[in-house]
């Protein structure tokens, strides 16, 4: 197990480039999109708040 929380560690560190952020935002809210979670109408915020949620978890959301 502590192996595993090392592995975490390092990959955290690993910069993760705006172009990336933005295509995986772009996965996520495709998904949601087949499965009936987004619409049209809701898109713009959901999009925004997937990017927000992924980038703060990346711990990027104060720059």
């Amino acid at each position: 197990m502590a192996h595993d929380d090392n592995n975490r560690k390092e990959s955290a560190d690993v910069p993760v480039s705006e172009e990336t952020l933005l295509k995986l935002s772009k996965e996520i809210a495709v998904k949601f999109i087949e499965v009936g979670r987004i619409t049209p109408a809701t898109f713009p915020a959901a999009f925004k708040d997937i990017h927000t949620a992924i980038k703060g978890s990346l711990g990027r959301d104060k720059a």
